[in-house]
């Protein structure tokens, strides 16, 4: 109902008040208010278990050739048509005790026997993964008459869940959204630090952190050299997972050449791979203590993500690094970055680029673009807004890239 529409409403039950209805009107309010705390503390949303909500298309199918009033059980992951009182879904939350039902077509979220709407912002990333998964199959049906998908209510379910972190009429930062998309992702198909998910058996692996604090460096010279003598002092080791790798560029030159040319440098791959290395030691400041750390890699996932760490950011601007890396396109080893360990385990450690995403132009505005591989034909395609056009692996190289995925 519009925003006039409920105007008039709430006009029509004052003015009813007006005329000599008062109790009526207090009897609508109190069973509003009722209703209204119902639907925002419904006391079985912790029974909704994500690991079983994979929204299949063919399970869909198999309950009516129509999905505008089927629901999904939030507990079990069945489907159902309907929710009234002869439905099957109301037996069922009868029966089994499930109580929480999604509608797919609506994407609103409601609590049977009792049949009221469930209205909670915990459940926004349950939708997420609907509209993805709805997405998918829409790009890859292939009894699909369009040449082209419209993934305007994927964006829509973003802005929901991300609390407008990320808008449709805003450019955001492709890093994190792709951060922020992953563990969605993850949270909502049941997954947690402890418990996998699709999404991190896909894309997450491990490394080995070691960390050793720093003095500071005003300090004396036998001062310092006290202070790494204690034991707060000493080399650290941490296990710990990721999504995707950073990789740090050099700085880039400030001035101009003797022909007073900016020259754009170039650094290859394995230089700024060499970080995951277990040897490189790089120092990391924070607002109090600075830290000593180096990297090394003990396990791979089947895709990696690179993200080339283009952006820095303080407060009173962002800073773009315009650095070319010189990476190639096939057959990259990472098998040296491993523990001994993880060396002798690992079976397939070379990786071949898939996807790379470009920005261009300068660090607040700019633009993105994609490189893809059609694996069918093993032609590499560029993607810009509706553009689509053919590009040689060689031009690929060129590009300031930022994200990048390989096989």
């Amino acid at each position: 109902m519009g925003v006039n529409a409920c105007f008039y409403a709430v006009h029509m039950i004052f003015g009813f008040t007006n005329v000599g209805f008062p109790v009526v009107r207090g009897k609508v309010a109190r069973s509003q208010d009722t209703e209204d705390r119902r639907s925002r503390h419904c006391p079985y949303l912790d029974t909704i278990n994500r690991s079983v909500l994979d929204f299949d298309f063919e399970k869909l199918c198999s309950i009516s050739l129509s999905h505008i009033n089927v629901y999904a059980c939030l507990i079990c992951g069945k489907y159902f048509q309907g929710r009234g009182l002869k439905s099957h879904a109301y037996t069922h939350s009868v029966q089994f005790t499930h109580h929480v039902f999604l509608n797919l077509h609506t994407l609103k979220f409601y609590c049977l026997p009792d049949n009221y709407e469930i209205i909670d912002s915990s459940l926004e990333d349950i939708t997420v993964v609907q509209r993805f998964g709805e997405l998918m199959r829409k790009l890859w049906n292939p009894r699909n008459f369009k040449a082209h998908v419209s993934p305007h209510e994927m964006l829509q379910a973003v802005v929901l869940c991300s609390k407008k972190t990320f808008q449709i009429t805003k450019q955001g930062d492709a890093v994190d959204f792709l951060s922020w998309f992953l563990n969605a992702l993850h949270g909502a198909l049941g997954g947690t630090k402890k418990k996998s998910s699709i999404v991190t058996k896909v894309f997450q692996g491990s490394m080995r952190i070691f960390s050793k604090k720093l003095p500071h460096p005003d300090l004396p010279a036998e001062e310092k050299e006290a202070l790494l003598q204690k034991e707060e002092y000493q080399e650290e080791m941490l296990e710990s997972t990721f999504l995707y790798l950073t990789l740090d560029l050099p700085t880039a030159p400030l001035y101009k050449d003797e022909k007073e040319q900016l020259i754009i440098p170039q650094v290859p791959l394995f230089n700024i791979l060499a970080k995951f290395n277990g040897n490189t030691e790089k120092e990391y400041k924070t607002y109090k203590e600075n830290f000593l750390k180096r990297f090394q890699l003990t396990k791979l996932p089947p895709y990696l993500i690179f993200c080339i760490k283009r952006f820095t950011k303080n407060n009173f601007f962002v800073e773009k690094n315009p650095t070319i890396v010189n990476f190639p396109i096939t057959n990259v080893d990472l098998r040296e970055y491993l523990t001994e360990e993880a060396q002798a385990t690992e079976k397939n450690t070379t990786y071949d680029l898939v996807a790379n995403v470009v920005h261009d132009g300068k660090p607040t505005e700019g633009a993105y673009r994609i490189h893809v591989l059609h694996h069918g034909t093993g032609k590499w395609y560029e993607l810009q807004d509706l553009q689509v056009t053919d590009i040689l692996p060689q031009m690929i190289t060129l590009s300031e890239a930022y994200i990048q995925v390989s096989l």
